[in-house]
């Protein structure tokens, strides 16, 4: 096994601001779909990318976790440890396996609900690039990594339109 795309993500639109609806289980719930998730994945195929001597993951991320706005204060803080977690394993499975992460902001999806045309627009408007992402272009981040990025490991590529800026 050479690559290793872990994504997995869950983000139910609870408003940030909303502290006291967010209870301790939904906390863990969100930790277990957007980090224990990844963790256990990555754990389980280290071996394999490992054997192989030039092995890659890429874990997803979101710009969430260093900007601290997103759905929810548990998506914020799972992402946050996704980044933290991909600086780490790339110390420890080096050298022979690079660990990266891309780091999405804005992205043109059903992923969060209540989000429509006028969401985009708005937010389109307040990024440099004056455009929300596609799927497209976290697609060419993840096969960046893979093919272009070989000599990187521990790193964070954010693809938001500058958004985060």
């Amino acid at each position: 096994m050479e690559s290793h795309l872990s994504s997995s993500g869950s983000s139910p639109n609870r408003r940030s601001r909303l502290f006291e609806m967010q209870s301790i289980a939904r906390w863990f719930a969100q930790f277990k779909v957007n980090w224990r998730s990844q963790f256990a994945a990555i754990r389980a195929f280290a071996p394999l990318l490992k054997k192989s001597g030039d092995g890659l993951v890429v874990s997803i991320s979101s710009i969430a976790a260093f900007t601290g706005i997103g759905s929810n204060i548990a998506y914020c803080a799972a992402k946050a440890g996704i980044d933290v977690m991909t600086k780490a394993l790339a110390r420890v499975l080096a050298p022979e396996v690079r660990v990266l992460a891309v780091s999405p902001g804005v992205v043109d999806t059903q992923f969060v609900s209540g989000r429509d045309s006028g969401f985009n627009e708005k937010v389109a408007a307040s990024t440099p690039l004056a455009r929300i992402g596609e799927v497209d272009d976290i697609a060419a981040a993840i096969l960046a990594c893979a093919t272009l990025l070989g000599f990187s490991t521990g790193h964070i590529i954010q693809v938001d339109g500058g958004r985060a800026l």
